[in-house]
C-alpha cells in the first residue's frame, strides 16, 4: 500500500441533496466533488451502488444484484440532458421529505420516469442507440442474468425466484424460450436502465478524476438469497433441493448486538467455487475495480473463516465458524487487481488467527476511533497510538452513530474520561466532533476518512444505519447549503496541518 498520507469524506449518493427526493448521479454529486476538491479531499468513499429493495428495508448490502446499478440513483436532469425527458416531465415530482429519503415514494416516482425515457428511447436512433448496443455487448457476461432475473420477476409479480414455476427456476432454456416474446421488451427495458446508469456513473467517475479524487466503492461478502446472482448460479450455494438456504450467514453475539447478526444470506458452497477455479469471484471483483479505484471488502473475515447458522434459526447465536479457501481465493483474485485497490474491513471480535490472515494478505484494515476509548481489549487495535502506516483510520463508520451522537447518547463516563485524558482537555459535546477529526487526520495511518454527517457536526438523528436494529434506517440526506465554505477552509487548513494535501 502506498505511504502517500491522504484524506477522504464517506458520503452514500443516496444522501446527496436533489429536488428528487433522493440523492442521484446528477448535479448534486459534481458539486460534491467540487467540494471534496477545494478542501484537500482526496477519496469519495461510498456505500454499494447495486439496487435496493423496499422489503429490505432499502438497505445497499441487500440486493438483487452483485453487478448491477441502482437505477434509483439515475438523475432526471442529466436524462433531460439526453433528450429522454423534459423539463415538463420533472415538473411532476411529489413534493418529497427535505433531509430523509422516503424510498416509497421516490421509487414509484423514478420508476415512472425511468418508463418515460424507455419509451422515447425505444423511438429513436443515433448515437445513443450505437452506445446502448455496445454496452450490452460488454457487459453481457452479467447484464443477461440481470434482465431476465428482473424481467421474470415483473412477470411472476415479484415473487422470489424459488418459487417461480419450476422451468423458470431453473432455467430450463426449451421453457423459457417460449416466454421470449412475452418478456422481452421487460428484458429490453432493464438493459436500458442499466445503460443509462452505468453511463451517468462513467461521467460522474471521470469527472472526479479530473478533480485529482480517487472513487472508493464497498462490496459485500454476502448476495441476496433472492437475486440474479444466486438464480442464476445456485450450484456455487448452499441451497436445499427447493432452492431455498440451507445455512444462512451472520455473526455471533458481539458489542453490536447481544445475539448476533442474522444476515439470511446463504453462504457459499466454496467446493464449487475451486472447482471454477473462483470466476465468479474474479468477474465481481474485476467489475468493482472497472467502477472504483478502491474497493473496501465489506465483512472481510467471512472470507476466511465464516459464521454459518442453520436456515430458520431466529438468532446467529446457534451457528459455527466454518473456514474458508482464503489463500486460493485471494491469490485468483488479486492476479488481474491492483494490490492497493482492496481494503479489509476487519471490525468486530476477530481473533488473532484471523487477524494474522488478514496481515498475510498485505491488506490494509480499519481504525474506528469511537472503538478507541472502551475498556474492551479491542478498543486497543483502534487507539490512535496503535495505528500503523497502510490503514484506514475513521472517526466512525455507516454503522457507527455519529461521533457527537455517540458523545451525547452513548459514550459512558469513563470512556468521555479516557477521550478527555487522551486528548490533554475536556470538549464540549458541541466541539467533539472537531476533537476526533483532527485525531484521525494526526493518526500515522495513511489514510483518513470522516463521514460528512461528523464533519457537519450532526448528531443521533443523521445516523445511517444500527446494524441488527429495528427502524427506518439508510435515509438521512443532507440537505441544500451542505456544506458550506467555512467548512472547506477548515478541512484544507487540517489536510494541510497533518500532511494529507
Amino acid at each position: 500500500m502506498t505511504a502517500t498520507r491522504r484524506s477522504g469524506i464517506l458520503l452514500h449518493v443516496t444522501s446527496l441533496p436533489t429536488p428528487f427526493g433522493i440523492g442521484d448521479l446528477g448535479p448534486g454529486a459534481y458539486r460534491f466533488a467540487d467540494f471534496l476538491h477545494r478542501s484537500g479531499q482526496k477519496i469519495w468513499q461510498m456505500l454499494p451502488l447495486t439496487p435496493t429493495n423496499l422489503l429490505t428495508g432499502s438497505s445497499p448490502y441487500s440486493s438483487s444484484s452483485a453487478f448491477a446499478g441502482n437505477p434509483m440513483l439515475v438523475s432526471p436532469e442529466k436524462l433531460v440532458e439526453d433528450g429522454l425527458l423534459t423539463k415538463q416531465d420533472l415538473s411532476r415530482a411529489p413534493r418529497f421529505p427535505a433531509g430523509r429519503v422516503d424510498y416509497r415514494l421516490v421509487s414509484s416516482f423514478k420508476a415512472s420516469l425511468l418508463s418515460e425515457a424507455w419509451r422515447r428511447f425505444s423511438a429513436c436512433s443515433g448515437g445513443l442507440q450505437y452506445d446502448y448496443e455496445g454496452f450490452c455487448r460488454s457487459e453481457r457476461h452479467w447484464l443477461d442474468d440481470v434482465a431476465a432475473f428482473g424481467a421474470l420477476k415483473t412477470l411472476f409479480g415479484k415473487t422470489p425466484w424459488n418459487r417461480w414455476p419450476e422451468g423458470f427456476r431453473s432455467r430450463r432454456l426449451k421453457i423459457l424460450a417460449r416466454h421470449v416474446r412475452e418478456i422481452a421488451p421487460l428484458i429490453e427495458e432493464e438493459k436500458f436502465r442499466q445503460f443509462v446508469f452505468f453511463r451517468q456513473w462513467a461521467a460522474l467517475r471521470s469527472y472526479c478524476k479530473g478533480r485529482g479524487i480517487r472513487v472508493m466503492g464497498d462490496l459485500p461478502c454476502y448476495v441476496q438469497h433472492d437475486s440474479a446472482d444466486v438464480w442464476g448460479n445456485p450450484s456455487l450455494f448452499k441451497l436445499d433441493p427447493e432452492g431455498r438456504p440451507a445455512f444462512v450467514a451472520g455473526v455471533p453475539p458481539d458489542y453490536f448486538s447481544r445475539t448476533g447478526q442474522l444476515w439470511g444470506n446463504p453462504v457459499y458452497d466454496w467446493g464449487a467455487h475451486q472447482r471454477s477455479r473462483f470466476a465468479w469471484w474474479v468477474a465481481r471483483v474485476r467489475h468493482n475495480l472497472k467502477l472504483f479505484d478502491l474497493v473496501r471488502i465489506d465483512h472481510c473475515r467471512g472470507l476466511i473463516s465464516y459464521w454459518e447458522v442453520p436456515a430458520g434459526s431466529r438468532t446467529a447465536a446457534r451457528g459455527q465458524w466454518v473456514p474458508a479457501p482464503t489463500s486460493e481465493l485471494f491469490r485468483a483474485v488479486m492476479r488481474d487487481s491492483p494490490r492497493d485497490a482492496l481494503v479489509a474491513e476487519d471490525l468486530g471480535n476477530i481473533p488473532p488467527d484471523v487477524r494474522d490472515a488478514l496481515d498475510r494478505l498485505g491488506l490494509p484494515g480499519m481504525r474506528v476511533l469511537l472503538f478507541a476509548f472502551g475498556s474492551d481489549a479491542g478498543s486497543e487495535h483502534h487507539a490512535p497510538h496503535r495505528h500503523v502506516g497502510k490503514d484506514f483510520v475513521y472517526t466512525g463508520t455507516h454503522d457507527n452513530n455519529t461521533v457527537r451522537g455517540w458523545f451525547e447518547r452513548e459514550a459512558r463516563k469513563e470512556e468521555k474520561e479516557k477521550l478527555s485524558a487522551y486528548l490533554g482537555r475536556r470538549v464540549p459535546a458541541a466541539r467533539v466532533h472537531e476533537a476526533m477529526i483532527r485525531l484521525a487526520m494526526m493518526s500515522v495511518a495513511s489514510t483518513a476518512i470522516i463521514p460528512l454527517q461528523d464533519v457537519l457536526g450532526l448528531g443521533e438523528e443523521a445516523r445511517m444505519n444500527k446494524p441488527a436494529g429495528r427502524g427506518r434506517w439508510w435515509r438521512w440526506r443532507m440537505t441544500p447549503g451542505q456544506p458550506d465554505w467555512r467548512l472547506e477552509r477548515w478541512l484544507l487548513e487540517l489536510t494541510g496541518t497533518y500532511g494529507r494535501v
